[in-house]
């Protein structure tokens, strides 16, 4: 796994933890908020694994152009892309 993949699902997993702790608070909005952040930081880990060393992806927060670019798009079900698109 290169350097920036795992940086990637670093913050992913650091997000779920979050999301987690929030949920457990009572904090629904934030919950939302950084299961966003989990999906996106780890559909980046997934094209980071395709870049080049040192490139990094997009500064978007579009997940379905993530999805599309990781190419996981096609293999989702349509309620994995609805979700995307929310």
């Amino acid at each position: 796994m290169n350097e920036n993949t795992e940086y990637w699902l670093d913050l992913a997993e650091y997000d779920f933890d979050t999301a987690r702790a929030m949920l457990a608070a009572g904090k629904f909005l934030y919950v939302g908020f950084m299961c966003h952040q989990t999906i996106e930081k780890t559909l980046k880990a997934v094209i980071s694994s395709n870049l080049e060393e040192g490139d990094m992806p997009q500064k978007i927060h579009d997940l379905v152009k993530f999805a599309v670019r990781s190419n996981l798009f096609d293999i989702m079900s349509n309620d994995q892309k609805n979700l995307l698109i929310i």
